[in-house]
């Protein structure tokens, strides 16, 4: 299965923040939205960051009035991204080694949609059970 099945499933909305915005709008968003996480985006629209519940826990610990901060002062820079193509298994193995959540999904530079890893778990547990069905239904017809 790929990235792209889940997106058709799920759908291709991705919310996103500009990373001069602040945190506090962040956090607006994420509660408005329910969601974990927000892709920080250049005027283009490309992905430059990523700022997760996480992002903002890390900074409060440190003690920083976060709210005020703007996000590219407390999101991820580094972002790793998948293709529509993907495997969600490697995906899946990726975002477990690298210990994140979301995943933006980019296409010729643009940001396509986002993958959570429960996008990934429930498309996996999908499969498995339709391949635990096809297997009940050969047993009992062998």
């Amino acid at each position: 299965m790929k990235i792209s099945n889940i997106l058709a499933t799920k759908g291709m909305t991705v919310y996103t923040i500009r990373p001069g915005q602040t945190v506090h709008d962040a956090v607006v968003s994420m509660a408005r939205h329910n969601i974990g996480a927000l892709v920080a985006v250049d005027d283009e629209g490309r992905p430059v960051g990523i700022i997760s519940e996480r992002d903002i826990v890390r900074a409060l610990v440190r003690g920083e009035d976060v709210l005020t901060k703007t996000v590219d002062q407390v999101m991820t820079k580094t972002v790793i991204s998948a293709l529509p193509q993907d495997d969600i298994q490697s995906v899946m193995q990726t975002m477990t080694d690298k210990r994140f959540r979301h995943l933006p999904v980019v296409e010729e530079g643009q940001l396509s949609g986002i993958v959570s890893i429960g996008d990934v778990i429930k498309a996996l547990l999908a499969e498995y059970r339709g391949e635990i069905d096809t297997l009940q239904t050969q047993i009992s017809q062998g």
